[in-house]
């Protein structure tokens, strides 16, 4: 499932946007963008242990598998190689389905180039 929300959208709202329609998994990898009690609640709620460090400025810092946290690259790598398609990172397309389109395009070919 793919989501488009403004540019300025938080990460907070787009979150709860999302929320009820998460798939079944066992962690959920996040950033601290996502580091809120009422999504950590939501997301044990469904069965998903969140894997989410904690805000700097948090009263009562949280502890989290720092070990899985580190497998969060591979996404932030896989956003970085599409962001490489000038398309995207300028957003050329007005059309939420044709910019969806120019992604998917995209995360083939690295897809295939990488094999």
């Amino acid at each position: 499932m793919m989501f488009l929300s403004e540019g300025q959208m938080s990460d907070y709202k787009g979150a709860e946007m999302l929320v009820n329609a998460l798939p079944g998994a066992k962690y959920m990898l996040a950033d601290r963008g996502y580091d809120a009690d009422w999504f950590r609640e939501a997301l044990r709620s469904k069965g998903i242990e969140p894997c989410i460090p904690p805000k700097k400025n948090r009263k009562i810092q949280i502890d989290y598998n720092k070990e899985l946290y580190k497998q969060r690259y591979k996404v932030e790598n896989m956003f970085g190689r599409i962001k490489d398609w000038r398309r995207i990172a300028t957003r050329y397309d007005r059309c939420a389905h044709t910019f969806f389109s120019s992604i998917y395009i995209a995360a083939i070919v690295i897809f295939y180039l990488n094999e």
